[in-house]
């Protein structure tokens, strides 16, 4: 493709993300183009528009097209537990960590963040987790787990966790029959558990507020940002990670996706706390 071919297609395409951020006041400049390009590709298709301008026509149009758009660009496909072995550190090596300094210090709160939450199965996943422990622990503890995501139609079905089992593949046995109940082939988590998690909008872009409104503050001793700093751009994933970064406690931890690392910026304010897993720690 030549260089005035691919100015052109920028061009059109910063048109449909400047409309998406006029309607709707989300900002997907950040997002790597290819995989926006993928992304609008898919809507061309099923809107059977010709080209760019075609679709940036079919949007102004048609509202519900938006919804259809930012459902492509959002989606995040997790299940319950997805990262076994990250999962399976945490619970043996991480939380009774955290746990015993908390009762170390008489400090009975224990904060978690789930950044880009999606249909809740992340935060769920810790939830249950944390559960499972305090179970164990005579030490009790005030729980705040809050998770957020840009897609509210994501979030709501969060609200509701009614999974099908695709999700639920990782889920041990013992687990999935204390934790949930079939509902019509699917499985619904239980009402303890969903009252544990905070669910809201966030987008991480957000110039106002470095963590959740929901949250009040950060403090964070644990945030997940699994598989999000990859949709965007090295400027963008520094701003995302910035906010982070002083979201988290000291001497707390930061788990991020597999394919996902610290910004060079950031690379000597963590220790990698294991050689095989994601998961850092703030110095």
């Amino acid at each position: 493709m030549s260089n005035c071919r691919v100015r052109e297609t920028d061009e059109k395409l910063d048109a449909i993300l400047y409309y998406l951020m006029e309607k709707r006041g989300l900002d997907f400049s950040g997002y790597h183009s290819a995989m926006l390009e993928r992304c609008i590709h898919l809507r061309l298709k099923a809107t059977s528009s010709e080209d760019f301008d075609d679709y940036l026509s079919c949007l102004r149009k048609d509202d519900a097209e938006l919804d259809h758009l930012l459902g492509v660009l959002t989606v995040n496909v997790t299940r319950f537990f997805r990262d076994t072995l990250t999962f399976e550190l945490i619970a043996d090596r991480i939380l009774p960590v955290i746990i015993r300094e908390k009762s170390r210090s008489n400090d009975s709160s224990l904060r978690i963040w789930s950044a880009g939450c999606a249909n809740g199965a992340e935060p769920y996943s810790m939830a249950i987790l944390l559960r499972e422990l305090l179970e164990k622990e005579v030490h009790a503890m005030n729980l705040h787990i809050f998770a957020t995501d840009i897609d509210s139609d994501a979030l709501d079905a969060a609200r509701k966790a009614l999974y099908s089992m695709e999700s639920l593949e990782h889920v041990k046995c013992h687990i999935l029959r204390k934790y949930f109940v079939p509902e019509c082939e699917r499985f619904r988590l239980i009402p303890e558990v969903r009252s544990m998690v905070t669910f809201s909008v966030f987008d991480l872009l957000d110039k106002k507020h470095s963590v959740p409104p929901e949250s009040v503050f950060g403090n964070f001793d644990l945030v997940f940002c699994l598989n999000c700093l990859i949709y965007f751009n090295i400027d963008y994933q520094e701003i995302i990670f910035d906010k982070l970064y002083h979201s988290l406690a000291k001497n707390s931890y930061l788990i991020m996706g597999t394919a996902e690392a610290p910004p060079m910026k950031y690379r000597y304010h963590f220790n990698r706390v294991f050689d095989f897993s994601r998961i850092y720690q703030k110095k």
